[in-house]
């Protein structure tokens, strides 16, 4: 199935007292490309959330915002610094003594003032942390999924249409190019008896002229290849692999085998055909560079 490389996901989960909130979002990309914001405490989990986050995408520039919403007691440390404690502490003596004030300090008091007490978020990681957290990511991840999925079904109805207009206008390259040859024989024919007028007409040269010239602009080998392009293009699209890269190449392909023809043919009316053919490959290639 195809699937775009553009797409939004939200996961949440909470075991335990603990909760987590993911978001996603991708856009095109050449290759993956894994962009994570985290809390710092969970510094130590990025490489298992890459990999996690690797075994569901293969491609897409992919944005990750991860949040901890509410944390256990045991993810939570309150730290004194005992200096501050103290020099605030002597200060307010030092106060009270030479502005004669009663020392009225307290606990809760000096608490509240700046630096006493500091709450950190404990740096080890236990598995009940990356079990709710893993929850999380494969929650937004489905999520993800299913519109890059939903997108990529229209992307594939879209391209089966331009590969079948493409396919009909090669069938008119073919039924032409059997006339080209039969046109430039009567062509020829006609130019070398208006130049020697009553002087009788070398069949043989005639023959082997045309045979040159059928032999120089056969464009077979390049319709075969081309219908054959066309229809590998069509039967990846069903694929659960990604596709994107082999889609480009295919698209190169296609374009090459135009070109081709249209270098080949000496004939207006498949030159005007390959234009249009073109025009459709180009815009082919606009639409697989959304595609995973």
């Amino acid at each position: 199935m195809v699937k775009s490389m553009t797409g939004y996901g939200r996961g949440y989960s909470e075991i335990n007292n603990r909760a987590f909130t993911v978001e996603l979002k991708s856009v095109n990309n050449r290759y993956l490309d894994i962009n994570i914001r985290y809390p710092k405490h969970l510094m130590s989990l990025e490489d298992k959330i890459r990999k996690f986050i690797s075994s569901y995408i293969s491609r897409g520039k992919i944005d990750v915002y991860i949040s901890q919403d509410r944390f256990s007691k045991d993810d939570i440390e309150v730290k004194l610094d005992e200096n501050i404690a103290k020099a605030y502490c002597d200060a307010f003596h030092i106060m009270s003594e030479k502005l004669n004030l009663e020392n009225d300090i307290t606990v809760s008091r000096l608490s509240k003032f700046q630096d006493v007490l500091s709450i950190e978020k404990k740096e080890e990681v236990t598995e009940e942390i990356w079990q709710v957290l893993s929850n999380a990511l494969e929650n937004a991840l489905n999520m993800f999924i299913d519109m890059r999925q939903k997108e990529g079904i229209k992307l594939s109805e879209d391209l089966i249409t331009r590969c079948d207009k493409i396919a009909e206008l090669v069938n008119k390259i073919d039924e032409r190019s059997d006339l080209v040859v039969e046109e430039y024989r009567e062509k020829i024919y006609q130019r070398i008896s208006d130049f020697l007028k009553d002087i009788e007409v070398d069949e043989a040269r005639l023959l082997n002229e045309v045979a040159f010239f059928a032999d120089k602009c056969n464009i077979t080998e390049e319709i075969v290849r081309l219908r054959s392009h066309i229809k590998q293009f069509k039967e990846s699209l069903n694929s659960d692999e990604p596709i994107g890269k082999k889609l480009d190449f295919l698209v190169q392909e296609m374009n090459r085998e135009t070109n081709t023809i249209g270098s080949k043919s000496n004939d207006l009316t498949i030159t005007n055909i390959v234009v249009e053919i073109k025009s459709e490959i180009e815009k082919i290639r606009e639409q697989i560079q959304n595609i995973e």
